[in-house]
């Protein structure tokens, strides 16, 4: 009986170590804290457990694995298996996928956003720059466009641009300067600070952002429509540990994510449609630029740029001009709903 008693309970700690053995667990790097950029890596990580009956888990570290300008590098070892990472942190490391972030695309929607980034995520130049940091783009982290907040007075003109000293990276960096702006890139979750000490006097941000991160407490005026452009923070996996998933859970992963866009997408409609209160609520004056400023602007930043960006990455042996040109069409099918 004794022998009998042994083998079974042999047995089921082998059965406990196995089934342990066989569930996944994916540590994911993100920073700050949850908020509307994140929104879609927590339902992510709930509609995969769901479906793999909990053998398939992602544990979501808000800054505890890794700095965010080190993400990329983070997965390029396998330190962790997901990041979040932006584009302007580290151009060079994604050239491709700056594409997204040239200024006055007319993006005017996250919906938008997220069929010019899915275009772009699919092309092979952008496949195959992601491999050498043997990561796989799994999906977008849509932002609306970006506007100023500021402290003193409004800076509603160009005249306004000479010299202010812009938090803005990428594209948007690019923007600013070209009308007098001093951009620097310090990251987001330094941006505050910045604000605060006077580093820089404005910071562009997507509205979740001044929120999640205080600058909207230290503005006096916020931008509602300058709309210069947006900046693009894909999704990845590690190559090695997407391709040691099983079929199921690589089902279950890839078919979520088109419902974890879904669900970002109509939490940050909600947000926007607070924004106005939220404004009110802090004081913040709401600032309309004027349409000949605004075109003004364009004119300096838009064309100049994005001919820059394509004979940069021509000279560097990548489709500069074909990933624009399917940026464009993209966006135009999107707006005519074809």
């Amino acid at each position: 009986m004794q022998k009998l008693l042994g083998r079974t309970a042999l047995v089921a700690v082998s059965f406990a170590f196995a089934s342990e053995a066989l569930a996944t667990e994916w540590n994911v790097s993100v920073w700050g804290k949850r908020r509307a950029f994140t929104e879609h890596v927590e339902k992510l990580a709930e509609l995969v457990s769901e479906k793999t009956g909990g053998e398939f888990t992602m544990n979501i570290s808000y800054g505890g694995l890794s700095k965010n300008r080190e993400n990329l590098d983070g997965i390029s070892i396998g330190a962790f298996e997901m990041a979040q990472f932006c584009a302007g942190y580290h151009r060079d490391k994604n050239r491709v996928i700056t594409v997204l972030e040239l200024p006055f695309l007319g993006v005017e929607n996250l919906e938008q956003e997220v069929a010019v980034s899915a275009a772009v995520y699919a092309h092979p130049a952008a496949a195959e720059e992601m491999e050498q940091w043997n990561a796989k783009l799994l999906m977008t982290s849509p932002m609306p466009q970006y506007n100023l907040v500021g402290t003193g007075e409004p800076r509603d003109t160009l005249a306004d641009f000479e010299g202010m000293r812009v938090r803005a990276t990428g594209g948007l960096g690019k923007a600013f300067e070209s009308v007098g702006g001093v951009p620097t890139s310090v990251t987001a979750t330094e941006a505050y600070q910045a604000m605060e000490s006077g580093v820089v006097d404005t910071v562009a941000f997507a509205q979740h952002a001044h929120l999640s991160f205080g600058t909207i407490n230290q503005a006096d005026w916020w931008t509602a429509n300058l709309n210069p452009g947006t900046v693009n923070c894909p999704v990845v996996v590690n190559i090695d540990a997407y391709d040691a998933l099983s079929d199921s859970e690589r089902a279950a992963l890839d078919s979520s994510v088109s419902e974890a866009l879904d669900h970002y997408l109509a939490n940050y409609a909600g947000l926007l449609e607070r924004w106005d209160s939220v404004l009110a609520e802090k004081g913040v004056k709401k600032v309309e630029i004027d349409d000949a400023v605004i075109a003004e602007f364009r004119a300096k930043a838009a064309d100049p740029i994005r001919d820059q960006w394509i004979s940069d990455m021509e000279a560097q042996g990548l489709p500069g001009q074909e990933l624009y040109d399917l940026v464009v069409k993209t966006l135009a099918d999107a707006k005519s709903g074809s």
